[in-house]
């Protein structure tokens, strides 16, 4: 939220279980900002997340004008237990592909 409005500024994002809602809750949707994230955004998600279906995300993620990348950790629920190597990984090749407007 803080890189939507600039307050901060950054050359990407990463986020990891991004809680679009709390679970059971899909009417309190906590999406209001993703408009304003100019910046790439990597999302490290679990296939089981209660607080936020793929569906869901995908479909909140494609109001991001900035380049945004999915990556499904299958059967992982909100706490991605297990997945430590797996989204360290993902970060890292995700890292290599960001362009730092600053060189």
């Amino acid at each position: 939220m803080a890189v939507a409005s600039g307050a901060v500024d950054a050359v990407g994002l990463v986020l990891v279980s991004y809680p679009l809602h709390p679970p059971g809750k899909p009417d309190r949707l906590r999406v209001e900002h993703l408009p304003q994230l100019h910046v790439p955004c990597l999302f490290v998600h679990g296939t089981k997340d209660p607080f936020g279906t793929p569906a869901e995300l995908t479909a909140w993620t494609a109001t991001i004008p900035g380049t945004v990348r999915h990556v499904w950790i299958e059967r992982g629920r909100h706490d991605l237990k297990g997945a430590d190597d797996v989204i360290a990984a993902a970060v890292v090749d995700w890292l290599a592909t960001v362009k730092h407007p600053r060189g």
